[in-house]
């Protein structure tokens, strides 16, 4: 990642950045709510972009929440025929994961490896060279705090609703810019839901078994920016230093996270959850976050001391204080049933994890699971009780 930048309009920022990284051809993805920032009148960087000469192609929309496979090789396929040489992604994980995933086709069809039109098999594929040659870079404008364009990994939900993707040091984009004009008008369920995968990114780093003390201190320190600033949010969801804070706190979390850990047992666990339910990850986190906390409690207790004091009491359980958090957000859930999903769908949801991922969430969690039962029970304690 070679810059950046907090609190300034992403315009000028954006065309400045890449002028600077030689673009001749960019292609912009975007989801659809960004659309109103990004074309309709000359002074809208599309417009400006295609008066430029350095417009690869229309405005691309395609991906929905999750990063769907279709809408993903749709955007693949649009940029390789724009002959793409950089790629400017506008919006949340789902578009930012997109974007890097993109720039593994583009370098793949440039080389004479990626034949055809896009698979997910051929991207995968392209992810795993040794050595890796150099991507198009990709300029990324987040309009909410997902956090995944800080990040080398690159989340697909496939036709099968399963979570899949690729890793790799290279995907990390380019540069970032964080301009909280992006977030405007955003609906209180993404704002606030992507808000609190930061709290995740956090008490997820904080208890990983493989966590060093300089990484638990990042963690922490995010920990501590975000609780202070989350907790403003819900009585002024605009305001641009609250926002800029909110986004500083995330960016410390997550990147404590990639520092060699990645990914946390809840961040693993709410990413498959949200693949089987369609439940957007802001709620994934506000169900299970605080239920996997507790579940290894006594085995994480003195860094589960630690997540408390950063979030604003050392003597309450940090379960407890995630659940208090989770329930002051405006329109993040905290139950199953909130979202649709029954008894009989988390039976059905926990043998599958333990018939094909045990042995992973017992290398991520600081206490191991035996069975099916033993992760049903984590999943579906109730709140009342941590």
């Amino acid at each position: 990642m070679r810059s950046v930048r907090v609190g300034i309009p992403f315009l000028p920022a954006a065309l400045e950045e890449l002028s600077s990284l030689g673009a001749k051809r960019a292609f912009v993805l975007a989801n659809g709510s960004s659309r109103k920032f990004l074309e309709g009148d000359a002074s809208k960087l599309i417009e400006v972009l295609e008066a430029k000469g350095i417009l690869a192609a229309p405005l691309c929309t395609s991906i929905g929440m999750g990063g769907g496979e279709e809408g993903l090789l749709r955007a693949a396929d649009a940029a390789a025929a724009g002959d793409a040489d950089a790629v400017v992604t506008v919006g949340g994980g789902a578009v930012q994961d997109a974007g890097k995933l993109i720039r593994l086709w583009l370098s793949a069809k440039k080389e004479g490896s990626g034949e055809g039109n896009a698979t997910v098999a051929g991207i995968q594929a392209a992810a795993g060279r040794d050595p890796m040659p150099e991507l198009p870079p990709q300029v990324a404008l987040p309009n909410s705090f997902a956090m995944a364009e800080a990040t080398h990994v690159a989340g697909i939900t496939t036709k099968a609703k399963t979570k899949s993707g690729a890793a790799n040091p290279a995907l990390m984009p380019t540069v970032v810019i964080y301009d909280p004009a992006l977030s405007a008008g955003l609906p209180d369920w993404v704002r606030f839901g992507t808000a609190l995968r930061g709290i995740e990114h956090a008490v997820g780093a904080v208890t990983h078994p493989k966590a060093d003390d300089e990484v638990r201190r990042r963690a922490l320190e995010g920990l501590k920016i975000l609780n202070e600033h989350l907790r403003k949010l819900p009585s002024d969801p605009e305001d641009v230093a609250t926002m800029c804070n909110v986004y500083v706190g995330g960016f410390r979390a997550i990147r404590a996270l990639n520092m060699g850990c990645y990914p946390a047992l809840g961040h693993l666990i709410q990413n498959q959850y949200s693949a089987r339910f369609d439940v957007h990850q802001g709620s994934c986190s506000g169900i299970l976050c605080a239920r996997i906390l507790d579940y290894h409690r006594a085995e994480s207790g003195e860094h589960q001391r630690r997540i408390s004091e950063a979030l604003g009491d050392a003597e309450a359980p940090a379960p407890r204080l995630v659940r208090e958090l989770v329930a002051s957000l405006p329109t993040v859930k905290g139950e199953h049933a909130e979202v649709g999903v029954t008894d009989e769908m988390l039976k059905e949801m926990t043998e599958w994890m333990a018939t094909n991922h045990l042995q992973r969430y017992n290398n991520l969690s600081p206490r191991k699971f035996g069975n099916a039962g033993e992760i049903y029970e984590m999943m579906t304690k109730p709140l009342a009780d941590l």
